[in-house]
């Protein structure tokens, strides 16, 4: 279904350009939602918006919210919420925190856990912190890594056409 778009992204070269890396985590986000079931989204259901919060980064809301603007996914509108650093989390069904909060996103990430958000992150210690997704550059290209143990804590099922995208897949450790 989404295959096709991961596959184009993992191999786009962004040549380091901040507003086109942008843009292309704006668009994996969006396209993230087809690839996961949440524990308690009920399919089809256009009621209830499926919400992605943003923190840190203005400018990959802006650019999320033009590209899920009018759009819906699942059978679900979806909106988007820039969120300040201590705004709570309730409502929220994805939370993607940008490099600005990198210092201080220790707890939203341990919180989202506990309420079953997908949580999506763009530094490196994004993953070590409890991050389900983290965004990084590898050969000019903006990839992603997921963590199989923090979507678990989260109550998250991952697609297997999302995992076999992803750049690296960390699995539990024995």
């Amino acid at each position: 279904m989404f295959l096709p778009f991961f596959v184009i992204c993992t191999a786009w070269s962004v040549k380091a350009e901040v507003p086109q890396e942008r843009n292309i985590k704006a668009a994996f986000i969006a396209k993230f939602i087809g690839y996961i079931d949440f524990p308690a989204v009920e399919v089809g259901s256009a009621e209830t918006p499926l919400v992605i919060g943003v923190l840190g980064a203005d400018d990959v809301a802006n650019d999320l919210t033009r590209q899920v603007s009018g759009r819906s996914i699942n059978g679900r509108i979806v909106t988007v919420r820039t969120l300040g650093p201590r705004e709570k989390l309730d409502g929220l069904n994805i939370l993607f925190i940008g490099v600005a909060e990198s210092d201080s996103a220790e707890r939203p990430l341990r919180n989202a856990a506990s309420l079953g958000i997908l949580t999506i992150t763009e530094f490196d210690s994004g993953m070590r912190l409890g991050s389900v997704i983290n965004f990084r550059m590898v050969d000019d290209r903006v990839r992603f890594e997921v963590s199989l143990p923090a979507a678990d804590k989260a109550g998250l099922k991952l697609s297997s056409r999302l995992l076999s995208v992803a750049y690296l897949v960390q699995k539990a450790t024995p």
